[in-house]
C-alpha cells in the first residue's frame, strides 16, 4: 500500500546539493517539499522562467518600498494570492507580518493547511528592504522579538 503522503511528491532540494556519500542530488519529500515550493514561488520573479512566465511572484518589486501600512498590506495580499494560485497541495493560507528588531527586515509567517491530510504547517519568509550585501553577510543570527506580531489581511 502506498504511503498516504506520496501525493506531496519528492523533488530536488533547493539550493541544489550533492550527497557526499552517494554522489546524488539531495531530495526533499512530503511537507518539506511544500515548504521548498513556497520558497521557490516567492523567490522567482514572474517572467523569469521563459517556459512558465506566470510562475513566481512579483514581491521583489517591493524591495525599496516605503514601509507604510498600505504597501505592506499589498505585499501580504500578493504573497497570499501567489501561493494559493501556484501551490495546489495547500489551502487556508494566512500571512502575518512580524517586524524584525533589525532595521529593514520583514518576517512573513505563512500558515497553511496541507489539503489532503489536514495538517497545519507554517513557513517564515524573511524579506530584506534596503539591505546591502555587506549588511546581509554579517553571519550573525537574526534577532527578533516574536511578541511583536502584526497581523495584516486574512
Amino acid at each position: 500500500m502506498a504511503d498516504s503522503k506520496d501525493f506531496l511528491g519528492k523533488g530536488m532540494k533547493f539550493p541544489p546539493q550533492i550527497n557526499p556519500a552517494t554522489g546524488r542530488f539531495v531530495t526533499v519529500s512530503e511537507e518539506e517539499s511544500v515548504k521548498q515550493s513556497i520558497y521557490l514561488i516567492l523567490m522567482t520573479q514572474q517572467t523569469e522562467r521563459p517556459l512558465r512566465p506566470e510562475f513566481g511572484s512579483n514581491i521583489m518589486s517591493y524591495t525599496f518600498m516605503d514601509q507604510n501600512a498600505g504597501k505592506i498590506n499589498m505585499m501580504v495580499r500578493t504573497i497570499k494570492e501567489q501561493i494559493m494560485v501556484q501551490e495546489p497541495r495547500i489551502s487556508d493560507v494566512r500571512v502575518s507580518l512580524e517586524r524584525s528588531a533589525r532595521e529593514g527586515v520583514l518576517l512573513f509567517n505563512i500558515e497553511y493547511t496541507i489539503s489532503s491530510t489536514n495538517t497545519h504547517d507554517n513557513y517564515v519568509f524573511p524579506f530584506y528592504l534596503n539591505v546591502t550585501p555587506e549588511e546581509n553577510s554579517e553571519g550573525e543570527p537574526e534577532n527578533y522579538d516574536p511578541q511583536i506580531v502584526e497581523e495584516i489581511g486574512d
